[in-house]
């Protein structure tokens, strides 16, 4: 039920979204050097690695380490990277992982390769078995505000509570951030 739901999401949105989706990558194209989509390495259900698309809101040649591990984020940020980090554009491309069944829409966000310590507490926690999402109870309550013990905990709690009522909390929840862009340092 839960693919079911979540192709009709990611079809839907898509198809509502590709006017925008086509204004960020001319933006994208008109003001950097580079490649309008990135493609992230990150860990999916089951610990498996796979490539995670998004539009590209840093430079070129940006360390593949999370954001606030780099000294000055803002010093890689593209003349546009903010305005689509914190509106949450920068995710849209995130659609094609759901429809390729690599991300659910609502799941635990999926870490960086490199994000050794939050896989490793997941694994632990058994948030592992979940597949990722463009959104979760995580973003929905702190995003990057949330430390990485706060995070599992709150992915633990997801996994023990998923459900269809639960992940349309979660989508409102999320529509309202965005809206507020509550919760984005960068």
């Amino acid at each position: 039920m839960k693919r079911l739901f979540d192709l009709a999401v990611a079809l839907t949105a898509t198809f509502l979204l590709a006017i925008p989706i086509l204004i960020v990558s001319i933006c994208i194209l008109l003001t950097s050097t580079g490649p309008i989509i990135y493609w992230s390495n990150r860990v999916g259900q089951f610990n498996r690695l796979f490539d995670m698309p998004k539009f590209r809101s840093m430079l070129v040649d940006t360390p593949a380490v999370a954001t606030h591990l780099l000294s000055n984020p803002d010093t890689y940020l593209t003349p546009i990277g903010s305005f689509l980090r914190k509106s949450s554009l920068d995710e849209l491309p995130q659609l094609w992982s759901v429809l390729r069944g690599d991300m659910s829409i609502v799941g635990p966000r999926p870490a960086l390769f490199n994000q050794e310590d939050l896989i490793t507490l997941r694994t632990e926690h058994g948030v592992e078995k979940l597949k990722p999402g463009i959104t979760g109870w995580a973003q929905v309550n702190g995003r990057d505000a949330v430390s990485i013990p706060e995070k599992v905990a709150l992915d633990t709690y997801y996994l023990n509570h998923q459900c269809f009522k639960l992940d349309c909390y979660i989508i409102f929840l999320t529509l309202m951030k965005v809206l507020k862009r509550d919760h984005v340092s960068h």
